[in-house]
């Protein structure tokens, strides 16, 4: 099982997350590209930090939203969305090839994240564009999310997620932050959390009842208090199942 963190989130003066303490905890890391988070240099450390830890390299583009962390939900033709979304993760490639590791994935941030697991027109515009930078580029979504179906429609390799640092709401959704409970506080009930998806695809909802999750790679976000915490106890659980924790791979289904 591979575990992913959304990393290299700071911008000039502004530090996010503990990724120094971060990275070497999970397999695969998903780099901010720059729109709603880090800059050249946070993404030039970054990558080096995750050669230096043997974690996959991957990108994460989202929404042109600095101010709103990427969060907020934008209206954005579909041309000029695939165009964010090329420069992003080819910017990410160079800098990584650079670097002296090839990009292995790529996963939509935020609110663009959510926008395009429920919206078939915006999965593809991120599809054709994962895709006219390399068609051996693993695309990330939601289980069960139009960005899968978009990946496999492009030709992509793809890869399903599961949140183990969010709950989940009886849609299969996550529950809003801005709700009570809406991130977990927990490192021990993220860890089962992660152990329950990992051993039987399954998750419990919010409002009680059990859910299906298949899911190929489960996410930790950096900038989750005590995501450090969280990651120690889910890798840790994980490893003590025997479920060895390594780099994301595409979905064998």
């Amino acid at each position: 099982m591979d575990l992913n963190s959304d990393v290299g989130e700071s911008f000039g003066a502004w530090t996010i997350g503990q990724d120094e303490a971060l990275i070497p905890l999970v397999s695969s890391v998903n780099i901010a590209c720059g729109f709603h988070a880090g800059d050249p240099l946070v993404m030039e450390r970054t990558i080096a930090l995750a050669r230096s830890a043997g974690a996959g390299v991957g990108a994460h583009p989202g929404y042109p939203d600095l101010a709103g962390f990427g969060r907020r939900d934008l209206e954005m033709a579909l041309p000029e969305l695939e165009a964010a979304v090329l420069y992003q993760v080819a910017a990410l490639a160079g800098m990584a090839r650079a670097g002296g590791v090839e990009l292995r994935h790529v996963k939509p941030h935020g609110a663009l994240y959510h926008r395009a697991g429920r919206d078939p027109a915006v999965a593809e515009a991120i599809a054709r564009a994962v895709r006219r930078v390399s068609a051996e580029l693993i695309l990330v979504g939601m289980a069960g999310s139009a960005t899968l179906e978009a990946g496999r429609a492009a030709g992509l390799p793809v890869a399903a997620e599961a949140f183990v640092d969010r709950p989940y709401q009886a849609d299969g959704t996550l529950r809003p932050r801005r709700l009570p409970g809406g991130v977990m506080e927990d490192p021990a009930a993220a860890a089962a959390q992660a152990l329950r998806i990992a051993r039987e695809g399954r998750v419990q909802a919010w409002e009680g009842g059990i859910l299906e999750v298949r899911a190929d790679t489960l996410c930790i976000h950096g900038d989750t208090p005590g995501a450090v915490e969280f990651a120690r106890a889910v890798r840790a659980a994980l490893e003590a199942a025997g479920i060895s924790v390594e780099p994301m791979a595409p979905a064998p289904w």
